[in-house]
């Protein structure tokens, strides 16, 4: 009833229910990873790909990216190629 009284509030939440049914269905797919591990893994990459959409940063991209230079990375600097931290420009 609040939005009656103020003209800012919605009526309804659907902007709201439309950024989150990504999470609420990753966490349906997790049921059926097969095992533990698997969903784990799942939710991990959802993780991955959410920071690469909000940074604006492609997904496919910021993959291949790691992927031929996690090998040369030393482990202490792993943390440049999450993608928050990644240098845009090698991208």
């Amino acid at each position: 009833q609040n939005y009656l009284t103020n003209g800012m509030l919605e009526i309804d939440s659907n902007l709201i229910e439309n950024s989150i049914r990504p999470l609420a269905l990753g966490r349906k797919n997790y049921l059926f990873a097969g095992s533990h591990d698997a969903a784990e893994n799942i939710a991990m990459f959802y993780s991955f790909f959410g920071t690469c959409k909000k940074h604006d940063i492609d997904p496919l991209r910021w993959l291949k990216f790691v992927m031929d230079n996690i090998q040369a990375t030393p482990v202490k600097n792993f943390k440049e190629l999450l993608p928050q931290f990644i240098n845009r420009d090698l991208i």
